[in-house]
């Protein structure tokens, strides 16, 4: 029985795969990406830790500031957004006007507890630079014991 489970891994793993490509085939738009657990939505990351920081570089081009938003909860940054496209076609008698409309959303595990009040983000052509500070807790403190 031993001998059949290498071969069953196999068979999965080539059906994934089959699977996968029909979706694709099929749906480009959604594909077999949806069912997997993170969908980074387009958003290509650089991420760089340092002694005393935590830096994050994302590739946002042609992203309104204003659609942006960054949030930090229990220990995870989450980057969300959205992208408004407007594609006009043809002249004449008739317009063909399609407008596309795609957000994203990205959520990245912090490797230690920041100082959340420090977190400094700025966007520059198209180009998202977050800054998270570590947190580092005081000295040890020694508080001596009474005897009453």
């Amino acid at each position: 029985m031993s001998e059949l489970i290498p071969w069953m891994d196999k068979e999965i793993s080539k059906m994934r795969r089959e699977m996968e490509c029909l979706f694709n085939q099929c749906w480009p738009d959604i594909g077999a990406d949806l069912f997997l657990e993170d969908i980074s939505g387009g958003i290509s990351l650089e991420t760089v830790l340092t002694k005393d920081t935590f830096m994050i570089r994302a590739v946002l081009s042609g992203i309104d500031p204003k659609s942006l938003g960054i949030s930090v909860t229990d220990d995870k940054l989450t980057i969300k957004g959205s992208k408004r496209e407007v594609s006009v076609e043809g002249s004449g008698y008739y317009q063909r006007i399609e407008r596309k409309l795609s957000s994203f959303s990205r959520t990245i595990p912090l490797p230690f507890h920041a100082r959340i009040r420090e977190i400094k983000a700025t966007l520059n052509r198209g180009i998202l630079n977050i800054v998270v500070p570590k947190w580092k807790p005081q000295k040890a403190r020694y508080i001596e014991i009474e005897t009453i």
